[in-house]
């Protein structure tokens, strides 16, 4: 007879059954309970659950945007140079520098000497920087020079005067920036998190070189406040990783790269690593605002017939009147001449006697040669070749001056430019085009709105008012209207 073990060994099973349902409910119950109180808390549906994240991921930068717009106050400069080369280019900062207003330091290699004391308020305050020989990896740096330029930065922040700063700004001594537009491109970006704001070289030899990921320091380049306090504690650190590294902008690239921070590029800050005539590039600037310009000395002075501080000192006129449309080039047509109007604003205008789109002009002429000799591709843009055909070289004129109102009128309804013929064409008229010659036109007019800035990377359209023979052509700026085709 079977034994009836099986039927024993199934009634513990059975038994159990019950509790093991009163267990599942009891479960289902206190579920159901924090359920009910996470999602139906009176407050906020998530509040209980943001100590958790917090501790389980941090925020990688801070979020507490502050909600007053950006301003020249809140800018520091770090710029740099040194006693040799000071009296020389102290006339290029004190173009654009703001007594009073703008906020830094230049950081010079040794004390002023008694030459250029006493220090002229017009200029930011020096300082010297400390004495890199006592940091322990001094003996194996390539270059301590440009060691010495970087730590500018941090010993910037170690001072006692930056308070409400938002952005500190690096630059060579020999650079120019236009505040107001740099007050703009600043404002764009949330200084409370990690931002590193600069440009490339033109040329692409010098960013094979040393690097195209690069913020030129020449040029200038802008680091948010938030990735300054994070840098400076570990700068000395980064130098003794790169005591290969030959320039300071790439010492600073490499050290921003490691918290994991790349170049964001702001096409209009310039590091003109260029030499020769560079007017080809200033009159086909960028839809993007003119924030700097940089290697003044490497270059030709950027209007005739004069030095290069009196050319830096005549640009600085209509900058003072309106950056926003400082170089910001414009194109119009006088078609029954099959003529083509290029205005850089504030700088030169061009006359050609055929009808190109703006897509041509846009690239800039090469009147400029590259920082250093090389086989092409030279530039990191596109060019035109300068040309002796009648039907594609301008009529170059430069700017003669500015006015902040209607000539004879005491009203301010426009800004009015000026612009001179800057030498002869000595070339026939365009024949295939009809022969109209632009040679009587001596002077050219140009009315511009004084209603304040113009938005930033907007395109504005002309109208050409001229009557054949006359020597002076008018010029005014307007919106564009909808659909028109710049050609």
């Amino acid at each position: 007879m079977p034994p009836s073990s099986p039927s024993i060994q199934r009634k513990p099973q059975l038994s159990s059954l019950p509790i093991l349902c009163k267990g599942i409910v009891i479960c289902g119950l206190v579920l159901f309970l924090f359920y009910t109180v996470l999602c139906h808390h009176p407050n906020n549906d998530n509040d209980l659950f943001v100590p958790f994240i917090a501790q389980e991921w941090p925020a990688s930068s801070p979020t507490n945007v502050t909600s007053s717009p950006t301003d020249l106050s809140h800018i520091m400069f770090v710029l740099v140079g040194c006693i040799r080369t000071w009296k020389y280019r102290r006339p290029y900062i004190e173009a654009w520098w703001r007594e009073n207003k703008t906020r830094g330091n230049i950081w010079l290699d040794v004390a002023p000497t008694q030459e250029l004391l006493p220090w002229p308020s017009s200029s930011p305050p020096f300082r010297v920087n400390e004495d890199i020989k006592k940091l322990k990896i001094y003996p194996k740096l390539v270059n301590p020079v440009e060691v010495r330029i970087y730590r500018s930065v941090l010993e910037t922040f170690r001072l006692e005067d930056n308070k409400d700063v938002r952005w500190f700004v690096m630059a060579d001594d020999d650079t120019l920036f236009f505040l107001d537009n740099l007050v703009e491109v600043l404002g764009k970006y949330d200084h409370t998190k990690y931002y590193y704001i600069g440009t490339n070289s033109e040329c692409i030899k010098s960013n094979y070189d040393f690097s195209f990921d690069m913020g030129y320091g020449g040029a200038g380049y802008a680091l948010s406040y938030a990735l300054v306090e994070a840098l400076v504690s570990t700068i000395d650190e980064c130098i003794e990783r790169y005591p290969h590294l030959y320039v300071s902008d790439y010492l600073s690239s490499s050290c921003s790269a490691d918290l994991g921070v790349d170049l964001i590029i702001e096409k209009g800050i310039h590091q003109i690593d260029l030499h020769g005539d560079i007017s080809g590039l200033l009159s086909s600037h960028p839809k993007s605002s003119l924030i700097t310009l940089h290697h003044f000395d490497a270059i030709d002075p950027i209007f005739p017939s004069m030095n290069r501080t009196e050319a830096v000192n005549h640009l600085m006129k209509p900058a003072k009147l309106d950056q926003s449309r400082l170089l910001q080039q414009t194109i119009c047509y006088l078609r029954q001449s099959n003529w083509t109007f290029s205005i850089s604003w504030g700088y030169s205008a061009h006359i050609y006697e055929s009808i190109f789109p703006r897509s041509i002009l846009r690239r800039p002429l090469e009147t400029f040669r590259p920082w250093k000799e090389d086989r092409p591709p030279l530039f990191m843009f596109n060019t035109r070749r300068p040309s002796n055909d009648p039907c594609k070289a301008p009529h170059v004129f430069s700017l003669e001056g500015v006015l902040d109102r209607d000539e004879g009128s005491s009203s301010h309804e426009h800004v009015i430019t000026t612009y001179s013929r800057s030498l002869q064409r000595n070339l026939p008229a365009c024949s295939s085009n009809g022969n109209h010659s632009a040679d009587p036109i001596v002077k050219i007019q140009v009315f511009s709105p004084s209603t304040g800035r113009k938005e930033a990377g907007r395109i504005e359209c002309c109208d050409v008012d001229y009557v054949a023979g006359k020597d002076i052509a008018n010029i005014k700026l307007r919106a564009c209207m909808k659909s028109e085709v710049l050609a």
